[in-house]
C-alpha cells in the first residue's frame, strides 16, 4: 500500500481535554491502533489548551518569507497562549514534495503535516489507510472557531468533506474579493484619453481601440513602437492565477473560459468550451487581431518577466493592454514612476452574440493545510491548536501581519476600510519580504471578506482600494453564475492516475492549437474539425466522465 500511496502522491502533487479546573479527571482517547492515550486537553474555548506543557511535532513546508518558524514571533505568542510547544521540522520549499513523499512512504509520521496543500486524492488514500485521522468528531467537540466559520458559510465544510463523509484536513480560507474575479484586462487609460476614446465595452470597440493604439501614435514619440495588446503564457506566482494568457479575458465574450482547466457546469453536466462553435468564433476574433498586428507575437511565447519589461519600457509607454490579475502583471506595483496607476480594468466585453461574462472564482478554500496523523501523541491538543488559528480577527492578524502595535493595530473610529465601511484594523508596516514576525500565510486560517476589506485605507498603498473598486464596478455586475462554476472535487487513486495523463495531453493540445490558430500557422476554418476529432481521439469523453463521476459523488443531490 505504501508503494501505491507514493505513486499516487507523485501523480497528484503536480495537478494543489477534557481537564479543566473543575473536571474530574483525564479523558481517554482511542486511537486507530486500539491503544488508549491520555489527553490533558482543556475544554473547548478554554486556555491554555493544556495545563501541562505539551509538545506537538509539525512537519511544515518552508516559506521563503519566514526566517525561522522556531523563533518566529507568532510562534512564541501562540506557544505562550496555548501552552503547546511546537517541535518544527521544516521541508525546504523547493523539495517539499519529495520530502512529503518520503515521510508518507516511510511510516515515520509527525503529529501534524502543515502547509503542503495536500490534495483531496492524497487525503482519501491516506485517510482510508488510517494514516490521516478523520477530524469530524474533534470538530464537533472542540471546533469553536471552525463552527463559527461554517456558520458564516456552510459551503466551506462541504468543500473539505470527502465523499466518504470524513474530513481529513483543515483548510486555509482566504476570501480575497478581487481574486474572485482574477481574469481581467488592463488598459493604459492615458492613451484612451489622448485619442478621445471611451473605455471599450464590446469586442468591436476593443478592436477599434487596439487599432487606434497601433496607428495613431498615442505615446507621441513619432515612432510606430506601440504594442496594442500583449500577454504571457506563464502562470503567475500562484498556480491558480494563470490569467495572462490571451484567451483568459477575451474568450469570455464568446463562452465560459474559466481558469486553466476551463471546466464549467451546464445544468450539472461537466463540460469544456474548447470543442464548441463559440470557442472557434473567439479564436477567429483573436486571429483577426493578430493578423492586423494588434497582438504582440511575443505574447504566444514570453514569460511574465518579459511581459513586465514591455510594461516598464524605460523611455516611454509602449504597452497598451494586457490581461492579468492586477496591474503588477504588466508593471511594477508601487514603483515611484507611478506607471502601474495608469492602467485601468476593462469591463467584461460583450461579444457579437451578446455573451458577456466575468469568470468567477468563489471557492476560496485552500484545502489540505493541516493534517493530524495516526502517530499524533495528543490529537486533541493538535486539533485545538489548529482550531485556534481560525480565530479572527486577533489570531488571524498575528498569523498574517505580526505583533499588535508594531506591524498592525486595531482601527480608530474615524478610519475607513477598503470597502468604504468603518475599518477593523490598520497595517502599520509594509507586508512582505523575509521576516520573523508572522507565518507568511503558511498553514490554516480564516480571513473573511469583512476581515480583508476591513483593513484601513492607506493613501500611500492604494492597490487594494483600486482593485476593490475596479472589481465592484466593472466585474461583479457580470459575474458568472455560481451554478456554472466547477467546484473542487475529490478523486480516487484510480481516477487521479487516469486523469493526470488525460488532462495533460488534452490541455497541451488545446494550448498548442490555440496558438497555431491565432497566428495563422493552422487555418481555423479548414482544420477545426480535425482539431475537434483529435480531442475525441485523446478520449475527452473519458476525461469529462471522470470529472462528472467525482462531481456527482460529492455534490449530486441524492
Amino acid at each position: 500500500m505504501k508503494k501505491v500511496t507514493l505513486i499516487s502522491l507523485s501523480l497528484v502533487l503536480g495537478l494543489g481535554l477534557a481537564l479543566s479546573a473543575c473536571s474530574s479527571g483525564t479523558e481517554p482517547v482511542v486511537k486507530d491502533d486500539g491503544k488508549k492515550a491520555t489527553s490533558n486537553v482543556n475544554p473547548a474555548g478554554q486556555f491554555p489548551i493544556t495545563n501541562e506543557k505539551t509538545t506537538v511535532k509539525i512537519l511544515v513546508k518552508g516559506s521563503a518569507s519566514v526566517e525561522d518558524f522556531s523563533t518566529n514571533e507568532f510562534t512564541k505568542w501562540l506557544e505562550q497562549k496555548t501552552n503547546i510547544k511546537i517541535d518544527w521540522e521544516v521541508a525546504p520549499e523547493k523539495s517539499a514534495t519529495e520530502k512529503l513523499n518520503l515521510v508518507l512512504s516511510s511510516g515515520d509520521y509527525p503529529d501534524v503535516i502543515m502547509g503542503f496543500g495536500v490534495s483531496p486524492t492524497q487525503m482519501m488514500i491516506n485517510g482510508s489507510q488510517g494514516v490521516f485521522l478523520p477530524l469530524n468528531d474533534l470538530i464537533e467537540k472542540y471546533g469553536v472557531e471552525m463552527k463559527k466559520m461554517f456558520s458564516e458559510n456552510a459551503i466551506y465544510k462541504d468543500l473539505i468533506t470527502a465523499p466518504d463523509g470524513k474530513i481529513y484536513a483543515l483548510p486555509q480560507v482566504n476570501e480575497c474579493y478581487h481574486c474572485m474575479y482574477k481574469q481581467r484586462m488592463w488598459i493604459h487609460k492615458p492613451w484612451l484619453d489622448k485619442l478621445g476614446l471611451k473605455m471599450p465595452t464590446t469586442t468591436d470597440e476593443f478592436y477599434e481601440v487596439l487599432k487606434a493604439f497601433k496607428t495613431k501614435d498615442p505615446n507621441g514619440n513619432g515612432k510606430a513602437d506601440e504594442i496594442p495588446l500583449s500577454g504571457s503564457i506563464q502562470a503567475a506566482a500562484s498556480n491558480l492565477f494563470e490569467t495572462q494568457m490571451l484567451d483568459s479575458f477575451i474568450m469570455n465574450a464568446f463562452t465560459y473560459d474559466h481558469d486553466s482547466r476551463k471546466l464549467y457546469l451546464d445544468n450539472g453536466k461537466v463540460t469544456v468550451p474548447y470543442n464548441k462553435p463559440e470557442w472557434k468564433e473567439g479564436l477567429k476574433y483573436l486571429r483577426k487581431l493578430y493578423a492586423e498586428g494588434l497582438i504582440d507575437p511575443q505574447a504566444m511565447t514570453q514569460d511574465n518577466n518579459q511581459l513586465k519589461k514591455l510594461g516598464e519600457n524605460p523611455d516611454t509607454v509602449i504597452l497598451g493592454a494586457s490581461s492579468g490579475h492586477n496591474m503588477g502583471s504588466l508593471t511594477t506595483l508601487g514603483a515611484s514612476s507611478g506607471r502601474w496607476l495608469t492602467y485601468e480594468a476593462v469591463p467584461p466585453l460583450k461579444g457579437p452574440n451578446g455573451f458577456q461574462n466575468a469568470a468567477y472564482h468563489p471557492y476560496v478554500v485552500g484545502n489540505g493545510q493541516y493534517i493530524i496523523t495516526k502517530n499524533a501523541k495528543n490529537p486533541e491538543a493538535a486539533f485545538r491548536l489548529a482550531d485556534f488559528l481560525f480565530n479572527s480577527p486577533d489570531t488571524a492578524l498575528r498569523w498574517y501581519a505580526g505583533r499588535e502595535g508594531t506591524e498592525w493595530r486595531y482601527a480608530e473610529k474615524t478610519e475607513i476600510g477598503i470597502n468604504g465601511k468603518p475599518a477593523i484594523w490598520k497595517q502599520l508596516t509594509p507586508w512582505g519580504g523575509v521576516q520573523n514576525v508572522n507565518w507568511g500565510q503558511t498553514g490554516p486560517s480564516y480571513r473573511s471578506n469583512d476581515f480583508r476589506l476591513g483593513e484601513a485605507q492607506n493613501p500611500d498603498q492604494p492597490l487594494e482600494v483600486i482593485l476593490y473598486n475596479q472589481t465592484k464596478q466593472k466585474m461583479e455586475p457580470y459575474q458568472m453564475k455560481i451554478d456554472k462554476v466547477m467546484p473542487p472535487v475529490f478523486f480516487t487513486a484510480d481516477q487521479a492516475s487516469e486523469i493526470a495523463d488525460l488532462e495533460k495531453t488534452i490541455l497541451d493540445h488545446v494550448k498548442e492549437m490555440m496558438a497555431r490558430f491565432i497566428t495563422g500557422d493552422s487555418d481555423i476554418d479548414k482544420n477545426w474539425d480535425a482539431y475537434v476529432k483529435n480531442l475525441d481521439n485523446m478520449n475527452i469523453k473519458k476525461y469529462l466522465d471522470i470529472y462528472q463521476a467525482a462531481y456527482d459523488a460529492k455534490f449530486k443531490k441524492k
